[in-house]
């Protein structure tokens, strides 16, 4: 099965804040689980895609990057966006269709908006989604905290399908890369 780990807006300004928002929440534990993924991602020969929206520091400078403590590989593919779903007007799903991607993983931020918005839209085109439980966050909104938004969206997501296509939730110390789809249809 062809796999890819898709690392959604994980950009300095988004994860550390700037003077209008705040740091995502536990952006040190956010950090840490996304460079394990991506160290067993690289063990597994994995292609892995950051996603990083223009909206974030205006589209430029450091604060746009890929976080500076995330180990970016040298051989990531890196598509940047311009609407909150990944998908839209980016070149990622055909990409993914060229390599013939089947299951995608799923980690970054903000989970109620891009990581929600991309975990529905692969299982409508045709991926099984893993979401990373404890590899996605967020910042508190008027009416819910980050960490309930978080578990709402662990709790929403898993077992979310599209009759042939779903997600499951696992954390990141799991198998990540040995799907358990099947286990579920």
């Amino acid at each position: 099965m062809n796999q890819s780990l898709l690392i959604i807006d994980a950009q300095q300004e988004l994860i550390d804040g700037n003077q209008e928002a705040s740091a995502v929440f536990g952006k040190e534990q956010l950090i840490r689980n996304i460079n394990i993924v991506i160290g067993k991602a690289k063990n597994y020969n994995i292609p892995i895609i950051f996603v990083r929206d223009l909206d974030v520091a205006e589209g430029r400078g450091k604060g746009f990057q890929v976080h500076d403590e995330i180990n970016v590989p040298q051989e990531a593919e890196i598509f940047d966006k311009a609407a909150t779903n990944s998908f839209h007007g980016t070149e990622l799903l055909s990409h993914l269709q060229s390599k013939e991607i089947e299951h995608v993983v799923i980690m970054g931020c903000a989970t109620q908006h891009c990581i929600d918005s991309a975990v529905r839209t692969a299982t409508i085109c045709g991926l099984d989604v893993t979401l990373v439980s404890d590899g996605h966050s967020t910042t508190d909104s008027d009416v819910l905290s980050a960490e309930q938004i978080i578990k709402h969206h662990n709790e929403t997501l898993h077992g979310h399908y599209n009759v042939e296509h779903f997600s499951i939730v696992r954390n990141a110390e799991e198998d990540l890369f040995n799907p358990t789809h099947d286990s579920y249809r």
